[in-house]
C-alpha cells in the first residue's frame, strides 16, 4: 500500500485556485508558439507529418539522440525515455524487493523513498545542515554513516530541491567510490541539472561516473516544458535498464508522440531556453534579496547556488504550515510548507523561475505579517 503524495495532494488542492504561485520550482514554460518559432527545419518537418499512432518503446531515436549530447560518453541504447515520475517508480520496482535499505537525500520529493516503503524497504535520510554562513550544505561522512550491510540504493538530488544546494565535484567521486566498494546502486535525480548559476558548478552526471549509477531527468524544470512530460533514464547498466523498460509495458508502454517532436525541438535549441530561464531567474532572486532584507524579523534568507527553488526559515514561534495556509486564505499566495517534503522544519520552499514573481512577491509583501507578529 502506497501512501498518498502530500506534496501532489497539496498542490491538487490549491494550484488551480491560488492566483499567486510562489512555490513552483519549475522554470516559466515556454508556449507552443514559442517552441515552434525556435525549432530547425527537420523538426518542424517531423512536426507537421507527424503520425499519431503507438510510439517506440524506448523513445523515439532522434529523441535519445538528443538527449545523449547533454552528457559524455552515453549512447541512445543507455537512455529509456520515461513520464519523469514514472522513470523513479520504475526504477524503483526494478531494483528493490522487501527488506532492502536505501539511502536518500531530504527534505525531498516524496516518491523518491515513497515508493521504495511500498516496496516494505526501510529508509535512512542524508539531511543537509543549516549554516547561517554558507547556506544548506550535505555533509558526505554523515551519508557514510547511515549505510548498513542492508543498504541496497543511495538516492542523491543535485541540485536539490527543495534546499538549491549543490555538491562538489570531489564530494560527489566520493559517493560514487562508496557505492563502488560496497557494490550499491547509485540513482541521481538530475532534473535541475543545467540550472547551476555558475557553470563551472555543474556536476558530472552519475552516469559518466559509476557503471552501476542511473540518473533521472527530463524537459520539465530546467527546459521549460513540464506539460510534455518528458524525462528520461540513462544508465551503463544495460541489464538494470531493460529492467526498467520491462516494467514500463506496465506503466505508460510508450510516450506521446507530440510530446517526443516538441522534445527534440526543445533539445535542440536548449541554449536558447536556458538563456531565457537564466534572465528571469536571475532578475527574480534579485528582487527576493531585497524582500528578505526587509523582512529579517519574520525569515532567515541564503540564496541557493542552483535551480529555481530555495527553502527560506520562518523565524517565528508558529507552524510553518500554518502560516503557509494563512498566506493563501487571506491573499492567495502559495508556499510549500516544509512537512510537504517529509521534514519537520520552519522552512518552506519558493519558487522563482516564473516570470509573475514580481506582483506575487507584491501580494506576498502587503500580507506578509499575517499572524500579526
Amino acid at each position: 500500500m502506497i501512501k498518498p503524495f502530500e506534496l501532489e495532494r497539496y498542490f491538487a488542492k490549491y494550484e488551480f485556485t491560488a492566483p499567486w504561485l510562489l512555490c513552483c520550482s519549475d522554470c516559466e514554460a515556454l508556449t507552443l508558439s514559442e517552441l515552434l518559432s525556435m525549432a530547425d527545419e527537420e523538426s518542424l518537418n517531423l512536426w507537421k507529418q507527424l503520425w499519431l499512432g503507438y510510439t517506440e518503446s524506448r523513445g523515439h531515436p532522434l529523441l535519445r539522440e538528443e538527449v545523449c549530447r547533454l552528457y559524455h560518453s552515453v549512447a541512445p541504447d543507455d537512455v529509456l525515455v520515461t513520464v519523469p515520475e514514472e522513470g523513479i517508480y520504475i526504477t524503483m520496482h526494478a531494483l528493490l524487493q522487501k527488506g532492502d535499505h536505501i539511502v536518500v537525500t531530504g527534505p525531498g520529493y516524496q516518491s523518491l523513498w515513497e515508493v521504495a516503503h511500498s516496496l516494505g524497504c526501510s529508509t535512512s535520510f542524508w539531511m543537509p545542515q543549516w549554516d547561517p554562513v554558507f547556506g544548506w550544505r550535505f555533509m558526505i561522512d554523515e551519508l557514510f554513516d547511515l549505510i548498513t550491510k542492508e543498504t541496497k540504493l543511495i538516492v542523491i538530488n543535485f541540485p536539490h530541491n527543495p534546499t538549491g544546494a549543490i555538491l562538489n565535484e570531489s564530494q560527489l567521486n566520493r559517493v560514487v567510490e562508496v557505492a563502488r566498494e560496497r557494490n550499491l546502486y547509485l540513482f541521481s535525480d538530475e532534473m535541475y541539472r543545467y540550472l547551476e548559476f555558475d557553470p563551472d558548478q555543474r556536476l558530472p552526471s552519475v552516469v559518466e561516473l559509476y557503471e552501476r549509477g542511473i540518473a533521472l531527468s527530463g524537459l520539465s524544470k530546467s527546459f521549460a516544458l513540464p506539460g510534455l512530460r518528458i524525462g528520461w533514464l540513462t544508465s551503463k547498466d544495460k541489464s538494470l535498464l531493460q529492467s526498467c523498460a520491462f516494467y514500463k509495458d506496465y506503466t505508460t508502454i510508450c510516450n506521446s508522440a507530440p510530446s517526443e517532436i516538441l522534445g527534440i525541438m526543445g533539445l535542440r535549441v536548449k541554449e536558447k531556453i536556458l538563456q531565457r530561464n537564466f534572465a528571469t531567474i536571475f532578475h527574480n532572486i534579485g528582487l527576493l534579496d531585497d524582500f528578505f532584507s526587509r523582512h529579517t524579523r519574520l525569515f532567515k534568507w541564503h540564496r541557493p547556488v542552483a535551480a529555481s527553488i530555495a527553502f527560506p526559515k520562518f523565524l517565528p514561534h508558529y507552524p510553518v504550515a500554518d502560516y503557509c495556509d494563512g498566506l493563501i486564505d487571506k491573499c492567495g499566495v502559495m508556499l510549500l510548507p516544509a512537512n510537504l517534503f517529509g521534514a519537520d522544519l520552519q522552512h518552506f520552499r519558493l519558487g522563482f523561475g516564473r516570470k509573475n514573481l514580481p506582483e506575487a512577491l507584491a501580494m506576498w509583501e502587503e500580507e506578509v505579517d499575517v499572524i500579526g507578529l
